[in-house]
């Protein structure tokens, strides 16, 4: 990947919240996001940590409770937080695509979807000629066979409640796929699939992402699965982004603690029982008024009282070596410690010996 190659999407300091009746939420605090074109980017954190809300703030189909306190989120120069309703429309299925979690609630369970995707072709007249009908029918015969559905014309007639739910999600992917956007969002795409079913389909997504060098934002809270397909992981914690890096640089020399938490608590080939740890304590209340500036502060053994008081940048830890690896934190963990999920657990003051 060219790391000189501007982002196609650019988040910078994206804040956002919902006002409900037992107080506001801040789901998002000054999250920062790149993806480049032929990227695949990881977007990974336990569940609640905002990973969707933000794609549905740049997508602008947030619930009408939200509303961004602050950022810019810029796709090829547009910034889609102040885009208007219409801009948006036209952005979404064209430019921009998304495979939702649950394929069979995406899905019109009384259309079949074939029709399913011609509508979207349709929409965004990806189709054009003298017999529009027919056009539509071959393009979406031909992206139901771009995702390995067999017999892609007599499955085209199929309602989603007569497939399987590998086949939806192939389904899902050939209606996000139709009309070869520049950037697809792929939202826990795999949940509720058994293990096979969720290699084929990733296998898929990122074939298909590399091949027509699309930018793809991968949302998942599983480790494992991103550290297989994925380019680059950005890893989130109570709607603030935490640590960015190469996939590689990530699992061999994880910075910041929270990120040393989740591998050490994630299972591998050479994974057994007693070398297994869950990630302390639970998320903090995003209601709450009094929240620390890094929200991992009351779960981390390495917090300071700067770490409530002041909320640290995502930024280079060894500034000047040119390295892509950012991580927000006071007290980062040494590059390349031995054990990440022991170095997670000193003090900043022992991990001053452990620098040296």
């Amino acid at each position: 990947m060219d790391a000189i190659q501007p982002p196609l999407l650019d988040v910078r300091g994206l804040g956002l919240e919902f006002r409900t009746r037992s107080g506001t939420v801040r789901a998002l605090e000054g999250v920062d996001l790149q993806v480049r074109r032929g990227e695949v980017v990881g977007l990974v954190g336990e569940s609640g940590s905002g990973k969707s809300v933000l794609c549905y703030a740049m997508l602008g189909i947030s619930d009408r409770a939200a509303r961004v306190t602050g950022g810019t989120a810029t796709f090829g120069g547009l910034d889609l937080l102040r885009a208007d309703e219409r801009t948006l429309a036209d952005l979404r299925g064209r430019e921009i695509s998304m495979i939702f979690q649950s394929p069979r609630t995406a899905l019109n369970p009384i259309r079949p979807v074939g029709l399913q995707i011609e509508d979207v072709l349709r929409r965004h007249a990806a189709a054009r000629g003298p017999d529009l009908t027919t056009s539509l029918r071959e393009r979406s015969v031909q992206a139901l066979r771009e995702v390995a559905i067999a017999d892609p014309q007599r499955r085209w007639h199929a309602y989603p409640f007569e497939l399987s739910g590998g086949m939806c999600q192939r389904v899902m992917i050939a209606l996000a796929l139709a009309c070869r956007p520049s950037l697809l969002i792929a939202d826990e795409p795999t949940t509720g699939l058994d293990v096979t079913t969720q290699a084929a389909v990733m296998d898929l997504i990122t074939e298909l992402a590399r091949e027509r060098q699309m930018a793809t934002l991968f949302i998942t809270h599983d480790l494992a699965l991103a550290a297989d397909h994925c380019d680059r992981i950005v890893v989130m914690h109570a709607g603030q982004a935490v640590e960015s890096a190469p996939t590689r640089s990530l699992f061999t020399a994880a910075r910041h603690p929270y990120t040393a938490r989740l591998i050490g608590s994630t299972p591998g080939q050479r994974s057994t029982i007693a070398t297994l740890a869950p990630v302390p304590g639970n998320l903090p209340d995003l209601r709450r008024r009094d929240l620390p500036a890094c929200r991992f502060a009351e779960r981390c053994e390495r917090a300071d009282a700067r770490c409530h008081s002041e909320r640290p940048p995502l930024a280079d830890p060894c500034p000047g070596t040119g390295a892509v690896h950012a991580v927000a934190c006071w007290h980062p963990l040494p590059p390349h410690a031995p054990s990440m999920a022991a170095v997670a657990a000193t003090t900043p003051a022992d991990a001053e010996v452990l620098d040296d």
